[in-house]
């Protein structure tokens, strides 16, 4: 029996969509958004287990795996897993990431195991789990990867220089992995500011920092971003941008 075709109101009705580092903040709002529009979702994270099997359970046809990105075994595992249990990867999400809060002049502080840390997860995770993905991308014929990266990439600033540097680099990438994957396969990016997750919590200083001088006065929600992420799942003539989520703060 053939699968049931989008509609306007399901348009990724017979998709499948893995989120990482989706069970919280902008990857649960994404997955959630995904479901909504019809698609079956996976739902991962590496430490917050409960939460992320909670936020599976409440999709329709959900299911969540937890792995690290940063580990390859754990990358294969992944999309393995998967494509194994819904039979197909339409749309990958690299939204898992990491991050050191260390102010940019405490140079001392920004030792090599914090940059390793934050590259394996947030750079060196990204391209193994999409690499993993590709075949099983090309395979769909309209598969497409959409990066989670940052303000931080575009502009210096960041939360630290490591985190921005890593940042930085998924931006690029994502634009030589759209070239380098067309036709068959789109790779986009979001770049939010300040987003008000679990993360950032207690980052109050820089929340009224940017509620006063972005033009759209307010910092973003998760459910901000993951409309733009679902939004560059659907335009299906763009590739290689890297679009920010900033409610304009970067005019400033």
């Amino acid at each position: 029996m053939p699968s049931p075709r989008p509609t306007p109101e399901a348009p990724f009705r017979d998709q499948v969509v893995l989120v990482t580092g989706s069970s919280s903040g902008i990857g649960a709002a994404t997955a959630r958004r995904f479901a909504a529009e019809g698609a079956t979702v996976t739902v991962n994270s590496v430490h917050s287990v409960d939460a992320g099997r909670a936020v599976a359970a409440d999709l329709p046809g959900a299911s969540y795996v937890q792995a690290d990105v940063a580990d390859p075994r754990d990358a294969a595992r992944l999309v393995e897993k998967v494509v194994t249990t819904h039979g197909r990867l339409d749309i990958l999400v690299n939204n898992a990431g990491t991050t050191a809060v260390i102010p940019h002049h405490d140079l001392e502080a920004v030792t090599p195991e914090v940059w390793r840390r934050i590259l394996d997860t947030n750079v060196i995770g990204t391209w193994q789990l999409t690499v993993a993905a590709v075949p099983h991308l090309r395979a769909s014929g309209r598969g497409q990867v959409v990066n989670v990266s940052s303000l931080a990439g575009e502009r210096p600033v960041g939360s630290s220089i490591p985190y921005a540097c890593s940042k930085a680099a998924l931006s690029h990438m994502t634009r030589l992995l759209a070239a380098t994957l067309a036709p068959e396969v789109r790779v986009n990016a979001v770049a939010p500011g300040l987003v008000d997750t679990p993360w950032t919590a207690d980052w109050d200083v820089v929340r009224e920092f940017v509620r006063a001088q972005a033009p759209l006065r307010r910092t973003a929600l998760p459910e901000d971003v993951a409309e733009l992420v679902v939004g560059l799942a659907r335009a299906s003539y763009v590739t290689g941008e890297v679009v920010l989520v900033d409610g304009g703060i970067a005019l400033r």
